[in-house]
Formats: structure tokens, C-alpha cells, sequence
């Protein structure tokens, strides 16, 4: 049989260059979007014999089809170049973010890490570094799938939204309304008597927690790395043992007391795992189901899920370093669940897939086209509800961090802070325990991703990326960004 010929790519000077690891974009000038769509189609279109005899070469265009797939996506997203733009970034400034990352793996505190930049819907840097796994010593590569952790938190936060736009959730429904088990539940108070000896005590709630806490992380649940009491109780409830899914997770949490008065304290925890069993009752869906109908189908995000299914995708997952103990336990721990979907740290994805989801939140909510959250419910979401007034403490395991409030799922940029790093009022960030960070800057239309699998160097390498990414804006005379 004679096997089909792939067509060459007609010349143009619009085209994705690589240099090494760097995927260089040249968008020049005219539309070719039609043309590139065309050429991946066809190289994608084998059938029977010819795409098995072809696989290995579909599997590398596989990786270009991504980069242009990048592109593409963004010439149409919507983004708007007014007349008095935002500076670009300056290429000698974008340089050393990767002589920094270069260094990291050179030293073997990264095994591995892919890092975009885009301003105005289009990639301005986009480059993978070092392996995805020092056990195999593959190369890091843009179809790479990334174990999010938290970085799952603002994807389930807009999922609850849509169903907050669509009438089937209110802000202010009651947890209890679609997990019963939280109608009586009690609220942890430490007493320390006279001889400095302390207990438990359970008190009532002065109001139950709401969807809108659990959205916020005012709810009261928490996790087992909070010290003293808190840590105890959650260790001892022994709650990822056995065989559970959203449902019987979130009973298991209803089961311990709060650790504060719902509304009055930022607390990090299982909030987020507990809205997505909200979510699925309120859907009638299980959240993936939901997710992938409502979100991932539609923006293109077809390598983000809970479960990697085939030994084709497991084989592309990046993995911590050995010596990261903590990230390794927390994913085996991951792995061991595939039948719980968690809304707080579940999902994996790829920087590509990522991207879509970042742009649509830079994008005010919208993509393509296609409105995923109403105006109103985006600036709600986008908005920092736990700020001075608003009556919420928070303490050192505060993670939006210094300068930040929070809204729905999101780190929402208030001030300069006490470090006044930079930055814009109202960017939005977040990040995760296993080094994924994702920043969103309206002001600059800019958007930039780190994927990496890393707890021991996600401290140091988070502020540096932030600090060089700025420096990339601000050198061609302008001043640091205002806060004001």
C-alpha cells in the first residue's frame, strides 16, 4: 500500500523557528493560520497501515503542531493592542531568565522546567530547560504534562462560578445544603488552663460556612500543616486512607471541627477539594465530566486531566528529583487516588493547555469568542474579599503573600507590600506546593507560566522568575510599574 505523502508547509515569512530548546516566534506579517491549520490536519489524518507506520513520525510533529497550536490559539483570542501599548520585553532582559534556568539545571537543583511569557495573546518567550525525569533523562518538552497540585485551585474556583452565573449555585448557599454533614458542625477552640496544660474545646458555630468561605479559604477546614492541635487532628483523621472519592472525602472533613469561626480567618486547606463535591451536586456531574464539558472542550485543553490513562502519557509526566522527599511522597500519595478527582490539587496539564486557561482570565472571562464567566461573576472572582474591613485575619500561612488579597481561587495584587515587589495593581497570581506558578498582569496584557515539578527550589526559583520577568518590561526607561 502505498503510504501518503506529507505535504511541505508552503514557504512565508511568517513561521515557528527553534533553536536548541528556544521556540523563537516570528509572527511577520499576513495570515497563514489557515495554511498551518491544514498542514497539522493532514499530517495528523493517516489511517489504518499509514498511521502506524507513520506514529513515530506523528509523535514529533506532535511537539511542533503544540508550538503552533500556541501560536494560533492566541492570533485569535480576542487581545487588543491599543495605541499607547504596554512595553514589550527586552530580549538581552529575557536572556537571563535563561541563563538563571540554565544555571539551575546546570547545578542540579531543577531537573527540569518549561517557562512562557505572552503579551497581547501572543508568546514572547517560551523555552523548555533540562529533562523531565533524571531517571530517564528525557528532554523537557512542550507536551510535558505537570502534576498542578494547587495550581488545580483556580481552575475548580471558576467552575463553581459558572454555576454561580448559571443560577445553580449562590455564593451564599450553605455547605450544609449539599453536604448535610455540615449542618451541626463544630468549631475547634484551644483552651489553656492555669497550669499551662491545653484541650480541645467544641463550640458552635456562629454561622455555618457558605460556598462563598469555601471559595475564599475562610472557611474554617484545614490541613494537617497548620502546628500545634490543628496539625493532630487532621493527621489522626487519617483522611486519604482507603478507597474515596469527592463524596466520601468531603464527609470524612465534615466529620472534623473547624479550626476557626467560618468568615473570620484565611486558611489554607481542603476548602477547595470540599467545593468541588459542591460542584458536583450542584451539576449533577462529576467534576471532571463537568470540567471537561464546561472548560477544557472548549478552550482546547485536551492533555488536562485527573488520571493519565495510557502508558504513552505517563511516560511525559515530569518528575521531582529524588532528593525533593516531600514532592515525591505527595505525589505517590496522588497517584495511589485515581478514583478522587480533587478540586484542589488534582489536575496535571501542560504549559500549552495552561496557557489557554491563563489567557481566557486575561482575557476578562472570554476566548475565542466564547464567554466562559459573565463580567459581573469575573469581577467578583478577580476581586479581594479578605482585605482591611473586610474582618478576615490571617496569620504567617498566609500564602497569597505579601502586597496580595485574595478573591475567588485567586491572589489578586492590592499594594506594594512591605517588600514592594513588582508588579501591577490587580494582577493575579497563584502557585502550587510541586513549583507550578502562573502570573496574570492586565495592565501589562501579559501572562507568564512556570511548569516545574520542585517544593525544595520553588521558594527561591518563584521570586527570581517574578523579579526577571519585571526587570524584561521595565528596562527600555520605564519605570518601575506604579502601585498607585
Amino acid at each position: 500500500m502505498t503510504q501518503p505523502a506529507w505535504p511541505a508547509l508552503p514557504p512565508s515569512p511568517r513561521q515557528i523557528g527553534f533553536a536548541g530548546n528556544l521556540y523563537s516566534v516570528d509572527l511577520g506579517s499576513g495570515d497563514r493560520s489557515a495554511s498551518i491549520h491544514r498542514y497539522f490536519n493532514l499530517r495528523s489524518a493517516g489511517q489504518g497501515n499509514a498511521r502506524t507506520a507513520y506514529s513515530s513520525h506523528i509523535a514529533n510533529v506532535r511537539r511542533s503542531a503544540l508550538i503552533v497550536g500556541l501560536v494560533l490559539h492566541f492570533m485569535n483570542s480576542g487581545a487588543t493592542v491599543e495605541a499607547a501599548e504596554p512595553p514589550a520585553p527586552a530580549p538581552e532582559k529575557l536572556q537571563l531568565i535563561t541563563d538563571f534556568f540554565n544555571s539551575e539545571v546546570a547545578t542540579g537543583r531543577l531537573p527540569g522546567a518549561v517557562v512562557l511569557i505572552q503579551q497581547h495573546g501572543h508568546p514572547v518567550y517560551l523555552k523548555t530547560f533540562g529533562v523531565r525525569d533524571v531517571r530517564t533523562n528525557l528532554p523537557m518538552t512542550l507536551d510535558t504534562m505537570f502534576a498542578l497540585h494547587s495550581m488545580t485551585k483556580p481552575i475548580t474556583s471558576l467552575a463553581a462560578m459558572m454555576l454561580v452565573d448559571a443560577g445553580k449555585l449562590s455564593l451564599d448557599d450553605l455547605v450544609a445544603k449539599y453536604i448535610p454533614s455540615f449542618a451541626d458542625i463544630k468549631v475547634g477552640v484551644q483552651r489553656v488552663d492555669a497550669q499551662g496544660k491545653a484541650s480541645l474545646e467544641l463550640v458552635r458555630a456562629e454561622r455555618p460556612p457558605t460556598v462563598r468561605d469555601l471559595l475564599l479559604q475562610t472557611s474554617g477546614i484545614a490541613a494537617d500543616y497548620v502546628g500545634d492541635w490543628v496539625k493532630k487532628l487532621y493527621s489522626e483523621a487519617h483522611l486519604l486512607d482507603g478507597h474515596f472519592d469527592n463524596a466520601e472525602f468531603a464527609e470524612r472533613v465534615a466529620r472534623l471541627p473547624l479550626t476557626r469561626q467560618p468568615g473570620t480567618f484565611w486558611r489554607y486547606g481542603h476548602s477547595t477539594n470540599v467545593l468541588g463535591r459542591v460542584i458536583e451536586i450542584g451539576s449533577g456531574e462529576t467534576l471532571y465530566h463537568f470540567m471537561k464539558q464546561r472548560i477544557f472542550d472548549p478552550l482546547g485543553m485536551t492533555h488536562t486531566k485527573f488520571v493519565l490513562d495510557t502508558p504513552e502519557e505517563r511516560a511525559l509526566k515530569a518528575e521531582p528529583l529524588p532528593s525533593d522527599t516531600i514532592l515525591v511522597d505527595e505525589e505517590r500519595t496522588r497517584r495511589a487516588h485515581p478514583e478522587w478527582e480533587a478540586g484542589g490539587s488534582g489536575l496535571v496539564s501542560t504549559i500549552v493547555d495552561y496557557a489557554r486557561f491563563a489567557q481566557m482570565l486575561l482575557n476578562g472571562g472570554q476566548l475565542d469568542g466564547k464567554r466562559y464567566l459573565s463580567s459581573t461573576a469575573f469581577e467578583d472572582m478577580t476581586t479581594d474579599h479578605v482585605g482591611p474591613g473586610s474582618g478576615v485575619g490571617h496569620d504567617y500561612f498566609y500564602f497569597p503573600g505579601d502586597g496580595f488579597g485574595f478573591g475567588y481561587g485567586l491572589a489578586v495584587r492590592t499594594g506594594p507590600g512591605d517588600t514592594n515587589q513588582p508588579g501591577s495593581i490587580g494582577e493575579l497570581k497563584w502557585d502550587s506546593g510541586a513549583g507550578t506558578y502562573v502570573g496574570i498582569d492586565r495592565k501589562l496584557d501579559m501572562l507568564y507560566i512556570l511548569m516545574e515539578q520542585a517544593d525544595n527550589e520553588r521558594g527561591p526559583v518563584r521570586v527570581t522568575l517574578r523579579k526577571l520577568v519585571y526587570d524584561a518590561f521595565i528596562s527600555k526607561g520605564v519605570e518601575r510599574i506604579e502601585h498607585h
